[in-house]
């Protein structure tokens, strides 16, 4: 992939204030991509946008609660008015308040998952889909999870609201096709950030990452490349199509 290959696109990644979404907004931008970094944290995705910029690369910050539909509203509206189109989006944000049983999941925290997890991936996919088609087309990229195939104890609904992020990816993917719009999905394992560092530290996770293939956890700098090669041209005929990247953890 030439490393001007996005050179004039425009991409949007969500959850871009931190870890996996973070790296992508990083690879976005080398590779030519002017970048709009989002996520609700103001302070942090000023912070991003400006190390995208320090590098040489061109990124803009952009405040939005994933999740909330008057704020995702307000951002395409931003969108639209500061570039007039959007080439390429990352569905990264995502959630995962509750860890334990099923059983005992609080009303609150269902709410709170599937509202950041599923009905604002939704959301950012149907504003943006007319943005695309306006001007030829897009790539759109979701950022789900090996629990959408695997069952982990503890994350009934996370796992509920990753397997549904891949079938919308599905769904928008038949949809929009005749528009010039392919989606796609990565699923990536278990990646060492701050959102899974419950995870990452606990002993018994520990020695089960250490039997997989790649014998290690994943970083999020593993997970840019999968992108970079969703959203390019030479993923040109790649659409509804799920990119598992979790080190070989799925094999069984």
């Amino acid at each position: 992939m030439s490393e001007t290959e996005l050179q004039g696109r425009i991409a949007l990644v969500t959850g871009a204030s931190r870890g996996i979404g973070e790296a992508i907004a990083h690879g976005l931008a080398t590779r030519g991509a002017r970048v709009i970094v989002s996520s609700r944290d103001r302070e942090a995705v000023a912070r991003v946008a400006g190390e995208i910029t320090a590098a040489g690369g061109e990124a803009v910050a952009m405040t939005c609660h994933a999740g909330r539909l008057d704020e995702i509203d307000a951002l395409f509206e931003r969108i639209r008015a500061e570039f007039g189109r959007l080439d390429i989006l990352v569905n990264n944000a995502a959630t995962n308040p509750w860890f334990g049983p099923a059983p005992d999941l609080p009303p609150d925290a269902f709410d709170k998952t599937v509202e950041v997890n599923l009905k604002g991936p939704y959301y950012m996919m149907a504003r943006a889909a007319p943005l695309m088609a306006a001007n030829g087309g897009g790539s759109i990229v979701n950022v789900a999870s090996i629990a959408a195939r695997v069952s982990m104890p503890g994350q009934a609904v996370y796992a509920m609201t990753k397997a549904g992020l891949v079938s919308l990816t599905r769904s928008f993917a038949k949809e929009c096709g005749a528009q010039g719009i392919r989606v796609n999905a990565i699923l990536p394992g278990l990646v060492e950030t701050k959102f899974a560092r419950a995870l990452v530290d606990d002993p018994k996770v520990q020695k089960w990452v250490a039997g997989l293939p790649a014998g290690r956890t994943g970083q999020p700098a593993d997970m840019v490349a999968g992108v970079l090669y969703l959203v390019s041209d030479g993923a040109a005929y790649t659409t509804g199509a799920t990119l598992v990247m979790d080190g070989g953890a799925t094999l069984g």
